[in-house]
This record gives C-alpha cells, sequence and structure tokens, in this order.
C-alpha cells in the first residue's frame, strides 16, 4: 500500500507539470471509489456521475492542496468527494424546495449517517497510517493485543517474551500514537 502512496504522490507531481497521463491513471485507480461513496451519499447515480467528475476537476486544478503529511492521497481524494457530495445534495435541495418540488434521495439524517461513516472509516484508516511510523515490536504488540484480541499473557506467549516486555511495549506504543495523534489533531 505505501508503494501505491508514493506512486499516487508522484503523479501528482506530474499533474502539476500539466501530464494528462498522470491524471488518467489517477483518475483510472479512483474513479470508481470516489463514483461508489457519492453513490452512497446521493442515493442518485446521476448526481453521483457529477460529483465524480467535480471531484477530478478539483484534482487537476487544486492538486497543490494535498498535504501527503496529512494523510494517504486516497483518504484525501475520499474526503473531497465526501464534501462534495454533501455540497452537491444541499444544492439540489434549495434548488427543489425553491420549485416547491420534493427531492428524491437520502434524508438530512441518512446524510449524516453516511458523513459519521465515513469520519469513522477515515479515523481508521488514519490510525493505520499511525501505526506504520511505530518501531515494529511495538506496532505488533499494538496489532495483536487491540486487533488480535489477544491478552497480555497470550501476547508475552505467543511472542515469546517477558510479561513485563509486553506491557512496556505496549504502554509506549499507546502513548506514541495518543502523541502523533494530538499532534496532527
Amino acid at each position: 500500500m505505501g508503494n501505491t502512496q508514493t506512486d499516487d504522490v508522484r503523479l501528482l507531481q506530474q499533474i502539476g507539470n500539466g501530464d494528462r497521463d498522470a491524471f488518467q491513471t489517477l483518475y483510472r485507480r479512483y474513479a470508481n471509489a470516489v463514483y461508489s461513496m457519492a453513490l452512497r451519499i446521493t442515493r442518485d447515480p446521476h448526481l453521483a456521475e457529477e460529483v465524480t467528475q467535480d471531484v477530478f476537476m478539483k484534482l487537476w486544478n487544486k492538486h497543490h492542496l494535498y498535504n501527503e503529511k496529512r494523510g494517504r492521497f486516497g483518504t484525501w481524494l475520499l474526503s473531497i468527494t465526501r464534501f462534495a457530495a454533501i455540497d452537491r445534495l444541499r444544492y439540489e435541495n434549495r434548488r427543489f424546495r425553491a420549485t416547491g418540488e420534493e427531492l428524491e434521495g437520502p434524508t438530512h439524517q441518512e446524510v449524516r449517517a453516511a458523513q459519521a461513516d465515513h469520519d469513522l472509516w477515515e479515523r481508521g484508516q488514519h490510525l493505520r497510517m499511525l501505526l506504520d511510523h511505530l518501531p515494529p515490536e511495538q506496532r505488533q504488540v499494538v496489532e495483536l493485543a487491540y486487533f488480535g484480541g489477544l491478552t497480555h499473557r497470550e501476547l508475552a506467549e505467543r511472542l515469546g517474551i517477558p510479561l513485563g516486555t509486553v506491557k512496556s511495549r505496549l504502554r509506549l506504543a499507546l502513548a506514541k500514537l495518543r502523541d502523533m495523534w494530538l499532534e496532527e489533531h
């Protein structure tokens, strides 16, 4: 996955030089994900297509706004998609209210639920990125404890290390994760 991230950043730099082939490569790589998210939010294939087109136009014109230190390119692009889809729904709702027609599509609560789902997914992606910055032995105990559901004792047995070492690695890892998270938020 890191390889894709490096490639995405390189392609963005090439887009900055007007490279249409680089743009096409990113489009092919992410168009389905962008469209799927837009469709989940708008629940309208036509609006989802328009949002997808808008997102990629923004990518072409505002590629320089991406900051690699703040997260992965795919996460950034899907954030743009989410906001573009919600903005489009708001626009359509205003337009239909002005004409007295009812807009078929998600309710306000459904849009908020889609936002919450995406926010949770985005935080998970961000946490995975932060885990990549931990030393391997600390990352391993965090993943096995929190994603694998192992107890401290089970970790010690599985890894063949003293229980105190497991606890120390977990404590240090969680402190580092907390510090990295707070530094960015």
